[in-house]
């Protein structure tokens, strides 16, 4: 709950809001301010009794009889003397022109306040209500109706005459009335009434709840929501009423209009105003001085609250209790709660005091925030809204946000908010980078300084770079990598670095900042050097990168020591601008290296370093054997002789043997096997890839007195060798091992071979019968001879030009055509002809002839 407090001694006594708890995080939903300027005045001699709100202006009614009309800021613009006691109501009609007044003394007036018609009467009793009609300003709806023990309604005749007529009487004093349209409603001692000033017929009775309060200390409150809503407070209960059309059918005697009530509920406190918000309604209470659950420092405060109507009860959305001049002695019938429609605005009227409630705007929603330490929520309101407030900046409050968060020793989350709130102002850029520097936090802002197309001082970033290295190396590698070297004066960076690499020259990450340093600085050789020096991976980038081909021609070995897979593909992939006789050379004293490169460079390409193909040959005995033998199967310019050399001087019998048997030596070759690698299953392979009958008769001949040989002779020759040769010279009684499971497999081979041949013939048989088949049915195909057509032989037309004559045309099966006197006579096979053409090609499947005779 919010309270309105007094501020000191000022003249303009400013309300303010403030909390009953210091601490509460809710949000109040309106503000206050009072009413001063000629109010003020106004009030220090007499008291308000009344006002009238209009979008224009004020009307204030006071004890004293007097009527003052004021501005929106509570300037008196107009003063009327009424009477000598209290104003009891004023009423303005919609266009603000003219004005109804009553006293309590009996007085009425209604004039125009910028015409000179008027009508002046006195009644014998007091007159507590007065109500023009809302269209007063139009000559056909010249009416009000004034209330004291009647409800009284005057109307202007053609005649220019007051006519009146008595709309009710006998329920005590009429203490209310407010009239919205064609729709009267007046409360007096018994209830609510509402009357149809069209139909001229009086509409509902809505009867008061609580009998037991007295009407004069606890008057009803009226409001119209719209042209059918109405609002009824009276004592603690609350009614909304709506006014609906009657259903045709359902007539007959009755009003054409009813009224259903859509809410009713009960209040904690007594209802002194009532007014409109949206959906939900303004109430102001009056809170007795017996409430026990009121704290001694808040009873017989009013209260300000909006509440949410639902059917059967309400649901509170906020309350304020207002601490108005004099509280202490007023009653419930002291306050007024009267609201400008179109600004939604709402007057507090208390006899000594005037105070204005308005809805809180994005400015108000901001100040509470920022007021409540919110910053963060603060800023992003007023971005979200930065066209609509008018007293704050988005900056100024990224600011204070900024200054807050310093404050709370938060300063990476400070910094990143500099790059949000400071943007392109680099005057705030500067002073914050200071301020940190102030503070020792240089580093928490760095990272967010500006880079790209708006940039500070070099000064600047040079001050940050110093103090990253005296403190962090890797800090500051960091740096330089992420700003761009345009940011600051390079030469005075390098010279930095190089200061402290006197004092520490092994440094890993100064070394490899200041290659970056040269490299921003397109001092390439430099950066290379320590690159290559370090063993650092970004070397070959950087060579790429810059095209330093030139400068590593004599650091190939460096470049090979500190990475030969990257190093080798890098040369291989540019040998247009570093040959492969530079590297050969360069590659000379380091063999070891000088195989890498060959080899890859020959599995690129077999034909590229084949002048280098006689030197690989030692390479690969030396450094990478397993290699060796692909290396001979796949090089057609290696030499040999040498390889056979070499592979014999160092007992490389598998190579030896590959060389052996390409230079034509297979019988040598199979020797080696056999003797050297006593191996029958390759000497086996050997032989079917040689495919030689002599080969064959040597292992055998090798193998016979061998039993392990011959049982793998017996296991994989029957299918090249007819195995019946090598079980006849198998001496009697040799034990060889695994005899029997031999024979067996070899009987089995036998099996399967025949299967395969019966099959194949079968298949081949068939695949002749569907042939021929194809072949005849083709053949039997007629034939078209047109004029198209010529003689194979003599080259003329196959048909005659003059189709009477007789003539005979011969076609061959292969579609070549003859005249019949232009063939040979018939063959060694008498009655059998054979196309001249196919058989010269000897292809011809024509031995057949089809005869065309006429």
């Amino acid at each position: 709950m919010a309270e309105v407090e007094e501020q000191g001694s000022k003249l303009s006594e400013e309300f303010t809001d403030e909390s009953e708890e210091e601490d509460s995080e809710e949000e109040p939903k309106l503000k206050y301010e009072r009413l001063s300027n000629g109010v003020t005045e106004i009030l220090q001699n007499d008291a308000a009794s009344c006002m009238t709100v209009h979008d224009k202006f004020l009307a204030l009614g006071t004890h004293f009889g007097k009527v003052f009309l004021l501005d929106i800021q509570g300037n008196v613009t107009q003063k009327f003397e009424i009477s000598s006691v209290k104003i009891n109501q004023i009423s303005l009609d919609e266009s603000g022109e003219h004005v109804g007044i009553c006293s309590e003394d009996g007085k009425v007036q209604v004039f125009g306040l910028y015409t000179r018609e008027g009508f002046h009467e006195n009644f014998d009793c007091p007159i507590k209500v007065v109500a023009l009609h809302p269209q007063f300003t139009r000559s056909n709806y010249k009416q009000f109706v004034t209330g004291g023990n009647k409800l009284l309604l005057y109307e202007r005749n053609w005649l220019n005459r007051w006519k009146t007529s008595v709309l009710h009487e006998g329920e005590g004093s009429i203490t209310n009335i407010q009239w919205r349209a064609n729709l009267i409603a007046w409360a007096n001692n018994v209830g609510v009434k509402i009357y149809d000033i069209g139909t001229k017929q009086r509409i509902t009775n809505v009867l008061r709840d609580n009998v037991s309060l007295r009407p004069d200390m606890y008057p009803c409150s009226l409001c119209w929501k719209d042209n059918a809503t109405l609002i009824v407070g009276w004592g603690t209960s609350i009614k909304i009423c709506v006014v609906k059309e009657r259903n045709p059918t359902e007539m007959r005697d009755l009003p054409s209009r009813y009224v259903e009530i859509v809410s009713a509920f009960e209040t904690e406190f007594f209802i002194s105003g009532l007014a409109p918000l949206a959906d939900q309604l303004v109430t102001l209470y009056f809170v007795k001085e017996n409430s026990d659950h009121m704290d001694e420092e808040f009873r017989s405060r009013p209260r300000l609250d909006i509440i949410q109507p639902l059917p059967e009860s309400c649901e509170e959305i906020s309350s304020d209790a207002l601490t108005v001049r004099n509280f202490q002695d007023n009653e419930c019938r002291d306050y007024r709660l009267e609201h400008s429609e179109g600004e939604s605005l709402f007057y507090i009227i208390s006899p000594k005091d005037i105070v204005v409630a308005k809805e809180r705007d994005q400015d108000d929603h901001i100040d509470w925030l920022l007021e409540k330490k919110k910053y963060e929520e603060a800023l992003m309101a007023a971005e979200i809204s930065f066209k609509n407030i008018k007293r704050h900046d988005v900056q100024k409050i990224g600011m204070e946000y900024i200054n807050h968060l310093v404050e709370k020793g938060d300063y990476d989350s400070a910094a990143r908010k500099c790059q949000k709130v400071l943007g392109k102002n680099m005057e705030l850029w500067e002073n914050e980078v200071y301020r940190f520097k102030t503070i020792g936090q240089l580093k928490a802002i760095s990272q967010y300084l500006p880079r790209g197309d708006l940039r500070l001082r070099p000064a600047i970033y040079e001050m940050i770079l110093h103090e990253f290295l005296k403190t962090d190396y890797e800090g500051f590698a960091t740096l330089i990598r992420e700003w761009p070297g345009e940011l600051y004066n390079n030469m005075a960076i390098v010279q930095a670095v190089t200061d402290h690499l006197e004092r520490d020259p092994t440094n890993r990450t100064l070394l490899t900042t200041l290659a970056e340093l040269y490299t921003y600085d397109q001092r390439y050789d430099r950066a290379l050097e320590i690159y290559l020096r370090l063993r650092h991976k970004d070397v070959y980038q950087l060579i790429h990168k810059h095209n330093l081909f030139a400068s590593i021609e004599d650091k190939i070995v460096l470049l090979m020591d500190f990475d030969k897979e990257k190093a080798v593909d890098m040369l291989l992939d540019n040998e247009d601008k570093i040959s492969t006789d530079r590297v050969v050379e360069e590659l000379a004293d380091r063999p070891e290296l000088l195989h890498v490169y060959l080899h890859k460079l020959f599995k690129r390409d077999h034909h590229k370093g084949q002048k280098y193909h006689e030197r690989q040959i030692g390479l690969y005995a030396e450094y990478d054997r397993p290699n060796l033998l692909p290396f001979l199967r796949d090089s057609t310019h290696c030499p040999l002789e040498k390889a056979l050399e070499v592979c014999q001087q160092r007992n490389f019998v598998e190579e030896t043997v590959f060389l052996l048997s390409r230079m034509g030596n297979c019988r040598r070759a199979l020797q080696m096997i056999m003797e050297e690698l006593a191996d029958v299953d390759k000497a086996i392979e050997f032989a079917k890839e040689q495919d030689d009958a002599e080969l064959w008769e040597d292992l055998i001949s090798y193998s016979i007195d061998k039993p392990p040989f011959i049982t793998g002779l017996l296991n994989n020759i029957g299918t090249h060798v007819d195995p019946i040769l090598l079980i006849h010279r198998i001496k009697e009684g040799m034990e060889i091992p695994n005899l029997r499971d031999s024979l067996v497999k070899i009987l089995q081979d036998y099996n399967l071979q025949i299967l395969l041949r019966e099959g194949c013939k079968k298949i081949l048989v068939a695949d002749s019968l569907s042939l021929l088949q194809k072949m005849h049915r083709t053949q039997m195909r007629g034939v078209r001879v047109d004029e198209e057509n010529i003689c194979e032989s003599c080259h003329a037309t196959i048909l005659p030009s003059d189709m009477a004559k007789p003539f005979g045309v011969v076609v061959f099966h292969c579609r070549h055509m003859f005249h019949r006197e232009c063939l040979p006579s018939s063959g060694a096979i008498p009655g059998v002809q054979f196309c001249n053409i196919c058989s010269a090609k000897r292809r011809g499947p024509g031995s057949g002839i089809l005869e065309m005779k006429k």
